[in-house]
């Protein structure tokens, strides 16, 4: 069936909420009137859908979730006359493609993901065939009761007299395509037709000899025998349920049971008359249905919608139960997926279900896979902190042994996230959450291990996820500004220049320093712009200071550099159109480059700091000391300043101090002025530090001793007072 497609532009034309439901019922019109039995025009037609997409749009959007609204719509279509199966394919088409796209809000307005709003489509679809299907059962049983109750009163009438009437009643029971029998009140089986004879098993003589009250099921509904017993007496003229039956073979048949009481003319009760449909195949077809919305197609494990199910059900407020849930990523599946192929990765997922599965037995336990490589395990019950680490420790055992695929020995490690807890705290997608957290804590542990969920780490993790995304915007609104820390000259201190710190005004959390955002920025990528902007502004505000302190010499301006700049390609060339368009001198400029982010670097990354360094810029080493750097690799690096890590002038606090100390700097400081490298001593606080200092012949030094980092108008305000 083809669903007729959507007008370019269409949805973006559409004023508001109402037009783009409109347009839903519009295509749904199109789609279903050909295949309508119906008296109306397909204006009138798409009148009578308006109503009912109204329903579907409600229930995709609602909280709690409920496919009881798509049911009834459903049932609304038999009741409009589309009855033409065709007409519930295209219907289902129409919903499949264009509910979500005209019927649902942002879907953070709906509180939930564009993953869910489909999934929630999904249900919906299967609720409203549920409803079409049940609705045109009952409107053709209802037909055949009404066509069987008249042939049965023809068949009374012709015992008294009339043959003809008998002879219409024998065509209709024989040719009804739904199953007939009689039973006294006994429960004794007195005639069937040919149609019910078929569906046990095609011999009349295992009908026939049977009673009633001999075809329980273990599956019957505990109300059907009591319904039963209501209708043999006279207190109930009719009862329709869903029962199965055994055949003679063992093998069961699902029927749609219909029994009515039958009363002579006298209206006293003579005999039942009972309607079979035979649902067998629906009900397998329903259930396989069921089975793969709810299973995982390449796994067989339970999927997200069933483990949410079952989750949401063990969250229910309880005094008395609690859970425990584990939360288990691979550790470096995607370099797997990458080097041997998807088809390599799925086997791996296949093999790695299968030793959770079997991992995962215990009473009120379960395991499914969330989707990619994460898997998720529920355990239950009042002592579910034992038992969840318990739980965890079989997860990781069984991953321990290597996959062979191919005659390759693949190892697997997993990292999991464990919450632990009382049921009715928290929701399900709060509990999925702080297990992600968790696991992505104990996979930058080193992974292969679990760790619990912790309040407070979840909350850091909630806010370093809200800073992420509020980045760029960030940017965008000139959110970040820039302290000055003044870099003062030992011998005569004189101020040098000034080191570009970058600060982020936050609107909720105030002013962040960079230890709190630039790691944010790395991984995202967003250095590189926040990085440029830091560079345009440092540089300008040198270009200003030289303006206005001509007869002072130039100001220097250090800007930090990230590793991920480093490897940017366009470093250089951004940075000579920074200082061709602000007019400052290379020989003005500093770029800091921590030492650790040039351990083992080759010539590659090298280039473009030596390019920058033949141009006049200078590169300095920034925290030496604390990337364990081979010392005689300082002759290879372009820097021509090293910045010694406070963590080698803090002892200098001391009284007396570490003559150790002493000789650490010293040899540093004589090293670098044997390589022509000046030294830049970070985190002086005290006077004595820096006349120490400048006794061991350090060329310049920055700290709260001078002054703390601010605003650029105070950098020639040195406030020489010992902070410690």
């Amino acid at each position: 069936m083809k669903v007729p497609s959507q007008p370019a532009g269409s949805v973006a034309d559409a004023d508001g909420p109402e037009d783009r439901l409109r347009r839903f019922v519009t295509i749904w019109s199109r789609a279903v009137f050909p295949v309508t039995a119906t008296s109306m025009t397909r204006q009138e037609f798409e009148q009578h859908l308006l109503p009912l997409a109204r329903v579907l749009s409600g229930a995709l959007r609602a909280r709690p979730f409920d496919t009881a609204p798509a049911h009834r719509v459903g049932q609304a279509l038999i009741a409009a006359h589309c009855t033409d199966p065709d007409a519930l394919a295209r219907s289902l088409g129409v919903v499949d493609a264009y509910l979500v796209l005209y019927c649902a809000e942002e879907p953070a307005a709906v509180g939930a993901t564009a993953e869910e709003l489909r999934a929630r489509c999904s249900r919906l679809q299967h609720a409203m065939a549920a409803g079409f299907a049940q609705a045109l059962r009952e409107r053709t049983l209802t037909e055949q009761e009404s066509i069987a109750h008249s042939a049965l009163s023809a068949r009374s009438a012709a015992e008294l007299a009339l043959h003809a009437t008998e002879s219409r009643f024998r065509a209709v029971f024989e040719g009804a395509a739904v199953g007939i029998g009689i039973a006294d009140l006994e429960g004794n089986v007195l005639e069937v037709n040919e149609t019910l004879t078929r569906m046990f098993g095609g011999l009349e003589q295992h009908v026939l000899s049977r009673n009633v009250a001999e075809w329980s099921h273990p599956e019957d509904p505990p109300h059907v025998w009591r319904l039963y017993d209501e209708l043999v007496r006279g207190e109930r003229e009719h009862y329709r349920v869903e029962k199965p039956y055994y055949r003679g073979d063992g093998t069961v048949l699902w029927t749609n049971l219909t029994v009515s009481l039958l009363r002579d003319a006298a209206g006293v009760p003579r005999y039942q008359l009972a309607l079979m449909e035979d649902t067998t195949e629906r009900r397998l077809l329903n259930l396989r249905l069921r089975y793969e919305a709810t299973h995982d197609a390449l796994t067989g494990l339970p999927n997200r919608t069933l483990f949410f199910e079952r989750l949401e059900k063990t969250l229910a407020p309880d005094e008395r139960n609690r859970f425990g849930l584990c939360y288990l990523d691979l550790d470096g599946f995607k370099a797997i997926n990458d080097s041997l192929g998807h088809a390599t990765g799925d086997r791996l997922l296949v093999e790695v279900a299968d030793r959770l599965q079997g991992s995962v037995t215990a009473p009120g336990e379960m395991v499914a896979r969330l989707g990619g490589d994460e898997f998720v395990a529920l355990t239950t019950g009042p002592d579910s902190q034992h038992k969840v680490a318990e739980l965890a420790d079989r997860m990781l055992a069984a991953l321990a042994a290597p996959i062979r695929i191919d005659g390759r020995e693949l190892t697997v490690r997993g990292s999991v996230g464990v919450v632990e807890g009382p049921a009715g705290e928290r929701t399900a997608a709060e509990v999925l959450r702080s297990a992600d957290i968790t696991m992505y804590r104990a996979k930058s542990a080193g992974g292969n291990r679990f760790e619990f969920a912790d309040a407070e780490a979840d909350a850091r993790a909630i806010t370093r996820h809200g800073l992420t995304t509020a980045l760029p915007a960030a940017l965008e609104r000139g959110e970040f500004f820039i302290e000055y820390q003044p870099l003062v000259h030992l011998d005569d201190g004189s101020v040098h220049g000034a080191e570009a710190l970058v600060r982020w005004c936050h609107p909720q959390h105030g002013v962040l320093g960079p230890d709190r955002f630039i790691p944010l920025a790395e991984n995202t990528g967003l250095i590189v712009p926040l990085g440029r902007w830091v560079l345009q502004e440092a540089v300008r505000q040198a270009r200003f200071w030289q303006a206005r302190h001509a007869d002072g010499g130039p100001l220097r301006i250090n800007v930090n550099l990230s590793p991920t700049q480093l490897h940017h390609p366009r470093l250089v060339a951004d940075t000579v159109d920074v200082l061709e368009r602000s007019g400052l001198e290379p020989g003005a400029l500093c770029l800091e480059v921590t030492e650790s982010a040039l351990i083992g670097a080759d010539d590659d990354l090298l280039k473009p700091l030596r390019q920058l360094a033949e141009m006049g810029v200078d590169i300095a080493l920034d925290d030496f000391g604390t990337g364990y750097s081979n010392l005689a690799n300082l002759r290879r690096l372009p820097v021509s300043v090293l910045k010694l890590d406070r963590s080698f002038t803090q002892g200098m606090q001391q009284h007396p101090v570490d003559p150790v100390d002493l000789k650490i700097v010293e040899g540093i400081v004589q090293l670098a002025h044997s390589l022509e490298l000046a030294v830049t001593v970070e985190g002086v606080e005290t006077g004595a530090q820096a006349q120490q200092l400048r006794e061991l012949g350090c060329d310049t030094a920055q700290g709260w001793y001078y002054a703390r980092p601010g605003a650029p108008d105070r950098i020639h305000s040195l406030v020489l007072a010992d902070a410690v």
